[in-house]
């Protein structure tokens, strides 16, 4: 009898035991946990000001890995949407602005600085830092995020750690996933369950044309 049983769970850590499951669904449930799964991430970036050290390069790459959070619930993939347009929309792209302003003083901008203009989207930690700027030094972005997938790039990962361990016997898997914050680790393996779903369901219907 194939179960689930989750074994300890809190919003950024869960561990799950698998009954019954074979070793191959397992560990393919394990990579979609990792890499699998829609999370939002800064993929388009357009400096407006940057008179500080850091080449606007640098500034879009720090901005890019900023974990930012997902409502998984509103918002498609680009593919998916029906706008069909590169510069997407409400349902596929969320707007963050940094404007920084001038100071007298040295200071250190970070995530907190960040305006989104959407309620949940936001980076996970207020703490980041992204660039020191000096005395009169400014920078002024505009930051288009979007969902992706950790198989496309490292910023989409939904998970730092997806691991599976063989459980009290050899039909039992301990899967253990902590996630990066942008979805929590009750709704990374929800999704990842129904992704999984989803792909066995498509191969099955691939091979059944086939034959």
């Amino acid at each position: 009898m194939t179960s689930l049983e989750i074994v300890e769970e809190s919003e950024s850590r869960i561990v799950v035991k698998l009954k019954g499951v074979p070793l191959q669904y397992a560990n393919a449930l394990r990579r979609i946990c990792l890499s699998g799964i829609p999370t939002f991430a800064i993929d388009d970036v357009v400096i407006i000001e940057n008179s500080s050290v850091l080449a606007d390069e640098g500034v879009a790459h720090r901005l890019a890995m900023l974990p930012l959070r997902t409502d998984l619930s509103r918002f498609v993939e680009p593919s998916a949407c029906d706008c069909h347009s590169e510069l997407g929309c409400s349902k596929c792209r969320v707007l963050l602005m940094l404007d920084s302003g001038s100071s007298d003083t040295t200071r250190t901008i970070t995530s907190q600085d960040l305006s989104s203009e959407d309620e949940v989207v936001k980076p996970v930690n207020p703490n980041v830092p992204i660039v020191a700027l000096a005395p009169g030094q400014k920078l002024k972005v505009e930051a288009y995020a979007r969902l992706g997938r950790g198989n496309e790039h490292a910023k989409w990962n939904s998970s730092t750690i997806a691991v599976l361990t063989q459980g009290s016997n050899p039909e039992e898997h301990i899967l253990t996933v902590e996630t990066v914050g942008s979805l929590t680790a009750g709704e990374v393996v929800k999704n990842a369950v129904n992704e999984l779903e989803k792909r066995l369901g498509e191969f099955q219907q691939t091979i059944a044309a086939l034959s």
